[in-house]
């Protein structure tokens, strides 16, 4: 079933930080070419001169709850870039399903959300298809598959300087470091159809690994906003 896009956003209500979602996602990492990676995964400039490069990260999520209400949402992470905080993930590219996730997410951390009908589709194989458009136009097309046994896992294994975010917007640096449990399983990536115009062209990239999460919980925490190093 899809989740309408509409042309411009209505009027949105603040949903202050932090945020509490729960839900499933499909994470597939990937190594792209270099001059791909550097020059077509929408780095903004702002960010351009601290980026590390070399692993991104795909993401297909479907948030079954959230403080806005039930959205999916479609992101690209490029890598990581150097900050006073240390290295830091920063999303280039995130299409969302709902005007108040767009709106929130761009005022609480800076995230450079747009919005987009994101359709999610069972195949007669079991795989999972993902479907990103605008205006009727499709822009993304991804089939994932799962298999193996589910395990328990939670990112309080990982440090927090691990997982922080990065992101731009207004002048400003936004830090945030996110946390998530659930079950996780082996995923894998069998299509990826893309318009390079809206989305980098994950399909040319090396999968490195890809895990299905299933009734995960996360938490946004509040941001800090900070000027960057230059200014």
């Amino acid at each position: 079933m899809s989740q309408s896009a509409g042309s411009r956003p209505p009027d949105v209500k603040p949903a202050p930080a932090p945020w509490t979602l729960a839900g499933d996602a499909t994470i597939v990492m990937l190594e792209l070419p270099g001059p791909l990676l550097e020059e077509q995964s929408f780095i903004p400039e702002a960010l351009r001169p601290r980026f590390e490069g070399r692993y991104s990260l795909l993401m297909a999520l479907d948030y079954t709850s959230s403080n806005v209400g039930p959205y999916r949402e479609l992101l690209f992470i490029p890598g990581r870039f150097r900050t006073r905080h240390g290295l830091c993930w920063s999303i280039s590219k995130i299409y969302v399903s709902s005007w108040d996730s767009v709106v929130n997410g761009q005022r609480n951390w800076g995230i450079p959300k747009e919005h987009a009908d994101l359709e999610i589709a069972r195949e007669a194989d079991g795989s999972e298809r993902f479907r990103a458009s605008q205006g009727g136009d499709v822009f993304a097309d991804l089939r994932f598959a799962a298999a193996g046994p589910s395990l328990p896992a939670s990112s309080a294994l990982v440090p927090a300087r691990l997982r922080r975010l990065v992101h731009h917007r207004d002048g400003h640096d936004y830090f945030c470091a996110p946390t998530a449990r659930g079950s996780a399983r082996h995923a894998r990536l069998l299509e990826a159809r893309v318009d390079p115009a809206r989305l980098p062209r994950v399909d040319e990239g090396r999968v490195v690994f890809a895990v299905r999460l299933s009734r995960f919980q996360a938490e946004f925490p509040v941001a800090d906003v900070e000027l960057p190093p230059s200014s």
